[in-house]
């Protein structure tokens, strides 16, 4: 069974401040995408990988920026990939990073992907895959990631430097031009993304390392890729916008709503104890930290009897 790839909603804040800055609609865009705008307010919060390819393209459409995910990432740099960039600026030399990254990837920031370095004689190809099968803003998502790449790299050899190629996958790049000028080199197409640079480049000594007790040097807690986890995340993100079901939850996996029941009856556990967990821990959050009443509560959680001890 194919994996449910998830991410951390930290491109959607930058996504939607360049939808306003070009005179788009957020709104339109995450409508679009079928993801709610308080993920704004909440970065780390996980997410489906898909629907955050779903997001990128629906905002090249709204604004016809075709190299909006290369100006985002190159922009940002290694800084908006939080712990991910701690770890790079960790390393003492790029290839360490690069093993770094290739680790913790998975585990901290995007499920279902794979970073890491390919060697073919005198070069490398620093390389980005997402193993979900899903072709919805798949290659808006490699120039994403690839500026970002890129910025890990830059750490090393500083911001003036550029690639001998970048690599994406298809046939045909929208705003090819444009991105070249961004990334400051030919793009050309292949059967895996990434950054072709010579092999010695690997031996680059760290520039500028972090000091033991940076206050960004905090680690994010592991992203769990399980099926109830997915569950889990979808349905605490439809109690921020409706009252969540096990339909919409089936189809944002994209599987029928008994092959959703069957899976996770395979793993032990139901829907509807997946749903009340959620809600229990949405209502003991609210208990603790707000001015609420259990009606409110009730309310926010999607509850339609009140809630007991």
């Amino acid at each position: 069974m194919p994996g449910h790839g998830l991410t951390r909603a930290r491109t959607m804040g930058p996504i939607a401040e360049a939808v306003m800055a070009a005179g788009g609609s957020p709104a339109r865009v995450f409508g679009r995408a079928d993801i709610p705008l308080t993920l704004l307010d909440e970065p780390d919060r996980l997410i489906l990988l898909r629907d955050q390819l779903k997001l990128v393209d629906s905002a090249i459409r709204e604004i016809g920026d075709p190299a909006l995910p290369a100006r985002l990432s190159t922009r940002a740099g290694i800084a908006a990939l939080g712990p991910i960039g701690v770890q790079v600026r960790a390393a003492e030399t790029l290839g360490e990073a690069l093993a770094r990254v290739e680790a913790v990837t998975p585990i901290l920031l995007q499920t279902a992907t794979w970073t890491g370095v390919r060697l073919d004689g005198a070069n490398a190809l620093y390389g980005y895959a997402v193993a979900e099968r899903t072709e919805c803003g798949r290659q808006a998502n490699e120039i994403l990631a690839l500026g970002y790449l890129l910025g890990t790299v830059r750490h090393f050899l500083g911001r003036a430097w550029q690639p001998a190629q970048v690599v994406v996958t298809g046939a045909h790049l929208p705003g090819r031009a444009e991105i070249e000028g961004l990334f400051g080199c030919e793009i050309a197409f292949g059967p895996r993304a990434g950054l072709i640079f010579p092999t010695l480049h690997l031996d680059a000594r760290n520039p500028n390392p972090y000091e033991p007790g940076d206050p960004d040097a905090s680690q994010d807690e592991p992203i769990c890729d399980d099926l109830a986890a997915c569950v889990a995340h979808l349905i605490e993100l439809d109690l921020s916008e409706a009252r969540p079901s096990i339909d919409a939850v089936a189809r944002r996996l994209g599987l029928s709503r008994r092959t959703l029941q069957r899976r996770l009856e395979d793993t032990g556990t139901r829907y509807v104890d997946i749903q009340h967990h959620v809600r229990a821990r949405r209502a003991k959050v609210l208990l603790a930290g707000a001015n609420l009443s259990i009606g409110q509560i009730c309310q926010a959680t999607r509850q339609t009897d009140p809630l007991t001890p």
